[in-house]
């Protein structure tokens, strides 16, 4: 009698029991049960001069402001009905960032339920919408052929080449995350060469390329990434074109698809860390490709690795223990002994999401025992952040997922002692979770004290992922929140993260 495959549940990854025929776990249903209706903006708020008003101005900070005071809504269900981070929403209230794109504003609007008469009162309105062509087979599906056109056709999707919404054009596909992991490594890349009549494309030229993507990696470890991800943006529009445009042999082609695999890694992170988590995995998505025709694991793994991260911060982590484990195994051969550690950290931190405890503390422990072996000349130059301080603070981390704050405390002490100094972000994340297992301890003074800390660092950082671990630090601090010190903690982080109480 054939064996059943293991089934999982479709909302935190857990295996099902053979005996259950759904597709939930009894822990999830129980918490869908409990869960309350979904928000929804009453229809009333739509009458109201002041929130027409702030529509016919483009003035979505007022909007989202109106809506709410209005509609008795909350930064997370407005959060809920768009798509976009609750961090985002409240920069977009105080006006430090602004929504301009029209494919964003679009999508705001239709969450927000605006009724159709009233959408065209936003200003000039935007053009009349373009008829959309569906995206082609040949476009989505990894399991066709891996040509140098389609690697170009995800990239131009992922710098806003197609008019469709990054995220809709991922979800028509119908191609599961994993099905790329597994195509990337099976699948035959097409050599890239085009000895056309553009420019030939010199190594001189591409070494150039390469430091602009090596510079920008270091200013977002430093300061955020800010405007990082237009910059990010632009770069690889350029690359882009230079594969279309240029003349190149075959080895140029190859060092030219690195170049773009690191840049659109590099970007679909920028993205990620400014808030845009629908948009980051075009971006990496483009990477693979892109890596799979440079001929380098090495950096189809960096792109996987990021993909873990997207994948286990954004409620899929049995997808980021898949995306680990297929570049674990595809550069286990390699000798590249700090890019294993690095990889091993992402299995870990997803099997930690999914409660898995003895599988998570056995790959941290084999990341510790790469990370031992020392850098080799096998690991990728891009890779010059991993360090005793990023091994200890990824463990801390996967102690707190598995509610172990004591172990978790320790962790993050050992990783502020050994972090480089210049990765400020890293390290005001570290301190931004060694607060919440402080807080969990329920030593509210040392979380105090190391919150503070992370808001020093914070202040000087431009990263809508930072803001969102702050915000989250501070949920853990709730049963205190009546205390001085807590409320003087909640003030300071709403200045820092441009955010203010909204009673």
């Amino acid at each position: 009698m054939q064996q059943q495959s293991p089934r999982h549940c479709d909302r935190c990854g857990c295996q099902l029991s053979k005996y259950n025929s759904g597709t939930y776990c009894s822990a999830c249903l129980r918490a869908l049960r409990l869960l309350p209706p979904a928000p929804e903006v009453p229809q009333r708020v739509w009458c109201d001069p002041e929130v027409r008003h702030a529509l016919a101005t483009w003035d979505f900070g007022q909007t989202v402001a109106l809506i709410r005071r209005q509609g008795s809504l909350r930064q997370e269900d407005i959060a809920h009905l768009t798509g976009l981070s609750q961090a985002f929403l409240s920069m977009l209230e105080s006006g430090r960032r602004r929504l301009t794109n029209i494919d964003k504003i679009a999508g705001f609007l239709n969450g927000l339920g605006v009724p159709p008469d009233l959408a065209p009162l936003a200003g000039t309105a935007p053009a009349p919408p373009q008829p959309v062509t569906e995206p082609r087979a040949d476009d989505l599906d990894p399991a066709l052929p891996w040509t140098a056109t389609r690697m170009v056709s995800a990239l131009h999707t992922a710098v806003g080449g197609s008019t469709m919404d990054r995220r809709y054009f991922l979800a028509v596909s119908g191609v599961a995350l994993t099905a790329f992991v597994h195509h990337w490594g099976t699948a035959e890349a097409e050599p890239l060469v085009r000895a056309a009549h553009g420019s030939r494309i010199t190594p001189e030229l591409l070494d150039s390329l390469q430091q602009t993507t090596d510079s920008l990696r270091t200013m977002d470890a430093s300061a955020g990434s800010g405007t990082l991800a237009e910059l990010g943006d632009a770069h690889l529009a350029f690359l882009t074109r230079l594969v279309q445009h240029g003349a190149y042999d075959e080895a140029i082609g190859r060092r030219l698809a690195a170049i773009i695999a690191d840049t659109a890694t590099q970007t679909g992170w920028f993205t990620f860390d400014s808030g845009d988590h629908g948009s980051a995995l075009a971006y990496l998505l483009g990477a693979l490709r892109a890596a799979k025709a440079s001929g380098d694991l090495r950096l189809g793994a960096g792109a996987l690795s990021y993909m873990a991260i997207h994948s286990y911060s954004t409620g899929s982590p049995r997808d980021a223990v898949t995306a680990a484990q297929a570049a674990r195994e595809k550069t286990k051969h390699l000798g590249a002994h700090s890019l294993q550690a690095m990889l091993l950290t992402r299995q870990a931190r997803g099997h930690a999401k999914l409660g898995e405890r003895q599988a998570a503390l056995a790959v941290l422990g084999q990341a510790a025992e790469f990370h031992a072996r020392g850098r080799t000349e096998h690991d990728p130059h891009w890779l010059y952040w991993i360090n005793d301080g990023e091994i200890h603070g990824q463990t801390g981390s996967c102690h707190l997922h598995l509610n172990e704050p004591r172990h978790a405390v320790a962790s993050f002490a050992q990783a502020r002692a050994a972090l480089n100094p210049s990765d400020l972000r890293t390290r005001a994340l570290f301190l931004s979770r060694a607060a919440s297992a402080f807080f969990r301890q329920g030593d509210l003074d040392a979380g105090c004290s190391t919150a503070h800390e992370a808001l020093d660092l914070a202040d000087h950082l431009h990263s809508t992922r930072l803001n969102e671990h702050i915000h989250t630090m501070l949920d853990e601090l709730q049963p205190a929140h009546h205390t001085t010190y807590a409320q003087e903690l909640q003030e300071r982080a709403a200045v820092v993260t441009g955010t203010r109480s909204s009673t």
